[in-house]
């Protein structure tokens, strides 16, 4: 199962598109479910369901931070995070939550499964 259906399959089960993203890298992180849940739980929605940026781009943002850096060089994790970003707005045409349910182009499960599957390009 890819990252991207393992994506699809958390968000379709109830978790929010941040802990779909998130939780279908748990191996890879070494973080227990609970902890991720926790930790990412208020992203969703578009922070806190305000339609802000994507959580599906919150949980990417959160497992390359946490898979790509070393806690030191921001620059490298921002140029990886930046060049990630862009491959999400290329293919589903904005990382704005908002504007993807408005436009209502791609639904939610897709775009997590899509935003995995860039994520686990970068890893």
């Amino acid at each position: 199962m890819t990252k991207g259906e393992l994506a699809k399959q958390n968000f379709q089960n109830g978790l929010n598109c941040a802990q779909a993203v998130v939780l279908a890298f748990k191996e890879e992180m070494g973080l227990s479910e609970a902890q991720l849940k926790k930790l990412i739980i208020g992203f969703g929605g578009g922070f806190g369901r305000q339609r802000l940026v994507c959580g599906a781009v919150c949980g990417m943002t959160m497992v390359l931070s946490y898979l790509k850096s070393d806690g030191e060089d921001k620059l490298k994790c921002y140029e990886i995070i930046k060049c990630a970003c862009t491959k999400v707005k290329e293919k589903i045409g904005s990382l704005t939550c908002a504007e993807l349910l408005n436009e209502n182009k791609v639904p939610c499960a897709d775009i997590c499964s899509i935003v995995a599957d860039i994520t686990a390009e970068f890893i």
